[in-house]
């Protein structure tokens, strides 16, 4: 399944994962992440460099790995193939933090409110 990949904003219109891909330093780490993003709307799941993973309901979990780091971005999946970026972090213990999931379930919440 294809997918056309969208920013989650926040209701003054901010979108907090293209903030976060913005504020990544390394010009190559960044352009890779997005790399991954655009392969994931040209070839889906398919992807290469990137592992798909169901959180909870309708809350999936991106992974993408860049020069050693290990990027994780929440989303969720709307009206057939519309991806909606929730909330990004660099992963850095084992298990994925529960501010972290908490945040992005709250962005869900939201957006489904709206839609």
């Amino acid at each position: 399944m294809l997918f056309h990949v969208n920013y989650w904003r926040n209701p003054s219109g901010k979108a907090p994962v293209e903030k976060y891909i913005d504020d990544i330093d390394n010009k190559e780490e960044k352009a890779e992440l997005l790399s991954a993003l655009k392969g994931i709307q040209e070839y889906g799941t398919d992807a290469v460099g990137v592992d798909f993973r169901q959180i909870e309901g309708k809350l999936w979990e991106l992974k993408i790995r860049t020069h050693g780091k290990q990027h994780r971005i929440f989303y969720a999946v709307l009206k057939g193939n519309e991806m909606i970026l929730l909330h990004a972090y660099l992963k850095k213990t084992p298990k994925a933090p529960i501010k972290e999931i908490q945040t992005a379930k709250q962005r869900l919440k939201q957006l489904m409110e709206v839609r």
